[in-house]
């Protein structure tokens, strides 16, 4: 599932290809919007909101989309031939002159009076990489039910937007937590730093090709780490190294299921209930 970061980059490629251009093609294909017709009108922006997608258009409109676990968006030139996958899978086509999007397996999307965003987004907690983030909002919001597992708390949009699997299992282990502690059982302070740690990672990736949370960017939290990523598979601590070696102690690192999804952790480095 693409994270924040991810979609933030992806909301910057639509704007840099769409915005401030007169829609050519326009093609919603789901049944609710397939009569819909956008051509003549102009893109005005393409924004992030945590995972979601906002394509804000003329005429107060905006096309609300959202990727979920294997959707995306593909720009390609005017002519270029679209890779993104099958026909059957392409959802929705806006183009210019100059290029065309294309959006693939899109379990979201829906066209929206711009007016009424708050009707899809509206839920969502603090914004990680948005101008609405706010720390002690956030940090509220997790500890709000202290008997809730760290990771699913993590997970949950409506407490802060933008983590994703990924993150959820590289900020358990900066937190030398297991992804099933009750994050009321997380010290204060520590929490408190999660938070933190949690906006400084994603800001820090934000404009990276390939996401690092092995060494430190911009944050100072994981600047202390004491292996530092020299190879693709070093740029992560947990998250996806099943039965390879810590890279703090050597320990194998563990995987299991949490809410249907992977979760990774040191069963070493990290404190708390985990499956046996």
């Amino acid at each position: 599932m693409p994270e924040g970061d991810t979609v933030l980059q992806t909301a910057g490629r639509l704007h840099h290809a769409l915005a401030g251009q007169v829609l050519t093609t326009s093609d919603l294909r789901v049944p609710r919007f397939a009569t819909a017709d956008l051509t003549g009108r102009s893109v005005l922006d393409v924004t992030a909101r945590g995972k979601h997608l906002l394509t804000r258009i003329e005429g107060g409109l905006t096309l609300h989309s959202h990727l979920r676990m294997d959707g995306a968006w593909r720009i390609y030139a005017a002519g270029e031939r679209w890779r993104g996958g099958p026909g059957h899978q392409i959802r929705a086509v806006l183009g210019n002159a100059a290029h065309t999007a294309v959006g693939y397996r899109l379990p979201v999307l829906e066209l929206l009076r711009t007016r009424d965003e708050e009707q899809a987004v509206g839920h969502l907690g603090p914004d990680l990489l948005g101008p609405d983030w706010d720390a002690d909002t956030a940090l509220r919001n997790l500890l709000s039910d202290p008997a809730r597992p760290l990771g699913e708390a993590l997970l949950d949009q409506r407490n802060l937007a933008g983590i994703g699997n990924i993150y959820k299992a590289e900020l358990c282990f900066l937190a030398r937590a297991t992804p099933w502690l009750p994050i009321g059982e997380v010290p204060a302070p520590t929490a408190a730093l999660l938070v933190s740690t949690a906006q400084q990672l994603l800001d820090a990736n934000r404009d990276r090709p390939n996401r690092i949370t092995t060494v430190g960017g911009r944050s100072r939290t994981v600047a202390h780490a004491s292996a530092r990523a020299r190879r693709p598979s070093e740029n992560l601590w947990v998250y996806g190294r099943t039965d390879r070696p810590c890279l703090r102690c050597g320990t194998p690192i563990r995987a299991a299921e949490q809410d249907g999804r992977p979760a990774y952790w040191c069963p070493r480095c990290q404190s708390g209930p985990a499956p046996a």
